[in-house]
């Protein structure tokens, strides 16, 4: 993503911590942000394979990889968090992602 996006609030980091995840509508995209290992990620919540949700994606650290991963529940496909990028098939786009803080209790995703 381009500097200079908007930081919009998308709810309790405590919220993130107690469910393990934050799901926003933002512009007409869905967008989970999630936590692993410390670090949080924003992502949009749609496989690039079928077009689904990715609610009740599973995550997981991945050593080959410089990233956490989301699993698609449906197919498998597995996305990078930290790029978007399609790890395996049947995805072969990448997902977008949005840089993510926490700013005063806050999550903020910033948004073009």
């Amino acid at each position: 993503m381009s500097p200079g996006g908007q930081w919009i609030d998308v709810g309790e980091a405590a919220t993130l911590a107690s469910d393990g995840r934050l799901e926003v509508e933002l512009d007409g995209f869905y967008v989970a942000v999630v936590e692993l290992d410390g670090i949080l990620h924003a992502f949009e919540d749609r496989c690039t394979h079928d077009g689904e949700p990715l609610s009740g994606a599973d995550l997981e650290s991945d050593a080959s990889t410089p990233c956490g991963v989301v699993i698609c529940p449906r197919h498998g496909a597995k996305f990078c968090l930290r790029t978007g990028n399609a790890l395996t098939p049947p995805a072969y786009e990448p997902l977008k992602v949005f840089e993510v803080r926490k700013c005063n209790g806050r999550i903020e995703v910033q948004y073009p």
